[in-house]
């Protein structure tokens, strides 16, 4: 008999063991007959002998079986040892070895909903929301060039449906069903993110909007950090060796995350604005008269609009007289109900970037005290206690106070200013806020601190100044080049 141990190389040693792992073989081989045996399923045998030992394998036909005969023997005429455990020739002990210690290389389908199904429980709906936003989005970078590919707009649908943990035994909406199959059968797996093209394709989709206009620069980044993530978990997977985003910067168009000054109101045109909130609405149902109070906490406290959402009365000091106090300390975003844990649309969570029980006390002026005061003594509060309530008593939502504001903006503004960028969004108030701080000489690491971003934030985002303010400049420079004009 001839039995050997051979190393991983596939080079032969006829001394001492060497490792346990390592298997035996020897070209000791006798392939037999082909027999019948009782079985319904698999009634043809085939038996051969591995140094003394036997081996067998059922089959369902005689031809299977044949083939399986035939296999062995061209093996043993190669002059093939086999394997004395499991009786396979040598090269079948190879390629079972080389495919068991193959990598995974899944789908761009299936890795994301499995990357989701970890991230779900200790992400925030609004941070769910905003990984399934990048995941949607690299898909389409992952499409490969198989025929009849579905619209973009159906993979991005099709995906953010699919990465959902409780849509894992649903069958998909009727409307994404072909969709889904077709990227179920065509998506492109992580190792093809090795392809340089690949790469700059999915490089180009975080940076550009579905009709190839730049994508804003907080779109970009927070796609870009979903990504990221992504990649980290395919790194400890074992899917990939690194990002392959890695180094590489933003695709073609950029666009900076610097407020733009033309969104920021001046003094007058803030007050015009809320009182023009003020008549949005009947009489009797008050749309716009109990959202005076919500779009002033962004205008003189530099609220975020989640924020104002969760206000509560107890964490308001509203002194009769001077500066008041709002210890912020949770917001309520819309994410959606498949997002959330509770199945409704709003979250609650903590305050943006901060430990999940830290908060934030900001000082406000008598302006806004005075204007909370009046809302308490008007409309209450809702029964958990939140300042600012919809028309039911409900979580106040986006679209709510979406359409009083845009509503308002033609009552308070001359047309060429309502057709412009000015105050086109609540949120320009929270800049128009902050950019008075600024402009008011509050030091920068005050007004981070007051209104919950980082001092490089402020720094790198706020650089305009309020509408109106330009003439003022010009005035100073007139004067510092002596172009100033004689008084009259």
């Amino acid at each position: 008999m001839n039995h050997r141990k051979t190393d991983r190389t596939g080079s032969h040693s006829s001394e001492g063991p060497s490792e346990a792992q390592e298997p035996t073989l020897s070209t000791d081989v006798r392939v037999w007959k082909i027999s019948r045996i009782t079985s319904k399923k698999a009634p043809y045998q085939l038996r051969w002998v591995v140094a003394g030992q036997v081996k067998h394998a059922t089959f369902a036909t005689v031809a299977l079986a044949e083939t399986r005969q035939s296999d062995l023997r061209k093996a043993m005429r190669k002059g093939e040892a086999f394997d004395v455990d499991t009786g396979l020739p040598e090269s079948e002990l190879r390629a079972a070895e080389a495919k068991k210690n193959a990598r995974p290389d899944p789908s761009w389908w299936d890795f994301s909903r499995e990357y989701m199904s970890v991230r779900w429980r200790t992400t925030a709906a609004k941070t769910r929301e905003g990984l399934a936003d990048s995941l949607a989005t690299v898909a389409l970078a992952m499409m490969g060039d198989a025929p009849k590919p579905p619209a973009l707009e159906d993979v991005r649908a099709a995906i953010r449906w699919h990465v959902v943990p409780a849509h894992e035994d649903e069958e998909p909406p009727e409307h994404l069903a072909t969709t889904c199959s077709w990227l179920g059968r065509h998506s492109l797996p992580l190792s093809a993110l090795t392809d340089a093209k690949v790469v700059r394709e999915v490089n180009y989709r975080l940076s550009f909007k579905l009709d190839d206009s730049p994508a804003a620069g907080e779109t970009y980044k927070r796609r870009r950090r979903g990504f990221n993530t992504a990649m980290e978990y395919a790194i400890e997977a074992g899917y990939v060796d690194s990002n392959p985003l890695a180094g590489i910067k933003r695709s073609g168009s950029k666009t900076h995350d610097v407020v733009d000054p033309r969104v920021l109101v001046n003094q007058a045109q803030g007050a015009q604005l809320l009182t023009a909130v003020s008549y949005v609405g009947s009489v009797h149902r008050n749309r716009g008269r109990r959202l005076v109070a919500f779009f002033a906490c962004q205008l003189y406290a530099a609220m975020r609009p989640a924020e104002a959402v969760g206000l509560r009365f107890g964490d308001c000091h509203l002194p009769e007289q001077g500066w008041g106090t709002l210890t912020l300390r949770e917001t309520r975003p819309v994410s959606g109900k498949k997002w959330t844990d509770t199945g409704k649309r709003h979250d609650r969570r903590g305050l943006k970037s901060r430990d999940a029980k830290a908060d934030r006390p900001v000082p406000i002026p008598p302006v806004l005290v005075a204007m909370l005061r009046v809302h308490v003594q008007e409309f209450g509060t809702a029964k958990d206690g939140r300042l600012f309530a919809n028309e039911r008593g409900d979580v106040l939502g986006t679209s709510s106070y979406w359409r009083v504001w845009q509503e308002a903006r033609p009552l308070a503004l001359p047309p060429d200013k309502e057709s412009s960028l000015l105050g086109r969004r609540p949120y320009d108030l929270r800049h128009t806020c902050i950019t008075n701080w600024l402009n008011a000489g509050v030091p920068v690491a005050e007004v981070a601190r007051r209104a919950g971003n980082s001092p490089e934030v402020i720094h790198r985002r706020y650089e305009g100044c309020i509408d109106g303010h330009e003439e003022l400049n010009n005035k100073k420079i007139e004067q510092a080049m002596g172009w100033a004009s004689p008084r009259v």
